[in-house]
């Protein structure tokens, strides 16, 4: 039997060119380059700036979405698109500008606006990517995990650690809208991803409307950990951070602070981040969620860090930068930090104070030893 020859074209295409640091460009390097175009092979010489830059050049820019734009096009969406099996959620992701059209806000972060209508019901799923809701305002839906409902308020932060069976129903007669955040596009990278259909109808007693979810009941009580439970868990078991304890968590470092005590990041910049109860680690091994608080007038330091991070603004007005472009903000934008690109925040002089909710990949590049920040100001 004659041997089967693949005769498709070689991707690989290779120029031989004058340029510091490459060789001469002579026939016998053109007829070179052509036999390691055959062989499907591509010399580091060609390639090392581009595979081993002095610094991270991310391929996601850095960019802005209008709150209020996105909720009137979500509202349209509620009105044309079913959010039963097929859709399954009525979820609409930010494409960042630079990453060809694809539904990523940065290269290894999703972020979507989600919109429940009133009595609707997302149907139940799970998937082995790690996930979470963040609520910039409304109430009245209900998420379910493994038959748990959770509230979802104004400022409640919602992990979703992978593979748990998760719902939403919406209880109340208005529409709702929160920002979900997953690692979809890491798992796709990875080709780690799977995904499975739960059951179509929940039952009665999971579509109730519970004041304090039984993880709550277990999880939420500061510095103590419920004998009865595994504490050392890959995920948060805390299926609900509350508003009012984060508010009160940021409060607490300002006023230590007017007070002439330590406790804020830097002067007037106030920051917390969500850490799973029983390890102290991040809530979720592939995202750091953490909440910021500028006080009126007051600015952070300029700082950047490996890895992407998308950030939401939760109340005031103010200015951000990201790189060169700077934007001035509201209740509810989102924008994107690329990796290494330098951020920071002013919150405006007539503001209470601008309050900033922030997701990223650190943990990923922590667990590689890959992680590292640096601050571009002169503070110290």
């Amino acid at each position: 039997m004659a041997a089967v020859i693949d005769t498709l074209p070689s991707p690989v295409r290779l120029q031989a060119v004058a340029a510091p640091g490459q060789p001469e460009p002579t026939p016998a390097l053109s007829q070179l380059y052509r036999g390691f175009e055959e062989e499907l092979l591509v010399p580091l010489w060609t390639q090392i700036g581009s595979l081993m830059p002095p610094n991270p050049r991310s391929k996601a820019a850095p960019h802005l979405w209008r709150w209020e734009r996105l909720k009137q096009l979500a509202a349209e969406a509620g009105q044309l698109v079913p959010v039963g099996r097929g859709g399954e959620r009525r979820a609409i992701a930010l494409a960042n500008p630079a990453l060809g059209g694809q539904p990523y806000a940065t290269p290894t972060l999703w972020a979507a606006i989600q919109y429940l209508m009133p009595g609707e019901h997302a149907p139940e799923h799970r998937h082995t990517q790690n996930a979470f809701r963040f609520v910039v305002e409304g109430e009245g839906v209900w998420t379910v995990v493994n038959g748990d409902a959770v509230r979802m308020a104004r400022g409640d932060f919602l992990p979703q650690a992978a593979w748990n069976f998760h719902a939403h129903h919406n209880a109340a007669t208005e529409p709702m809208a929160w920002i979900d955040g997953l690692d979809i596009p890491f798992a796709y990278y990875t080709e780690s991803q799977f995904f499975e259909h739960g059951r179509d109808q929940l039952s009665e007693a999971e579509c109730g409307t519970p004041e304090r979810s039984r993880s709550e009941r277990l999880w939420g009580h500061p510095g103590l950990r419920p004998l009865s439970q595994p504490a050392d868990t890959p995920a948060t078991p805390l299926l609900a951070y509350r508003w009012a304890d984060t508010d009160r968590a940021l409060a607490d470092q300002l006023a230590l602070e007017d007070e002439g005590h330590p406790g804020v990041l830097s002067p007037g910049h106030a920051a917390v981040r969500f850490t799973h109860p029983g390890t102290g680690r991040d809530v979720l091994p592939t995202m750091r969620c953490e909440m910021h608080r500028v006080r009126a007038g007051g600015r952070t330091r300029t700082w950047r860090e490996v890895g992407g991070s998308v950030w939401q603004v939760f109340e005031g007005t103010g200015s951000v930068t990201v790189g060169d472009r700077t934007w001035r903000v509201q209740r509810g934008d989102l924008f994107v930090v690329p990796s290494w690109q330098p951020f920071s925040a002013s919150c405006d002089a007539q503001a209470a104070s601008l309050d900033l909710f922030r997701f990223g990949d650190a943990p990923i590049f922590e667990a590689l030893n890959q992680y590292r920040m640096q601050f571009d100001d002169a503070a110290a």
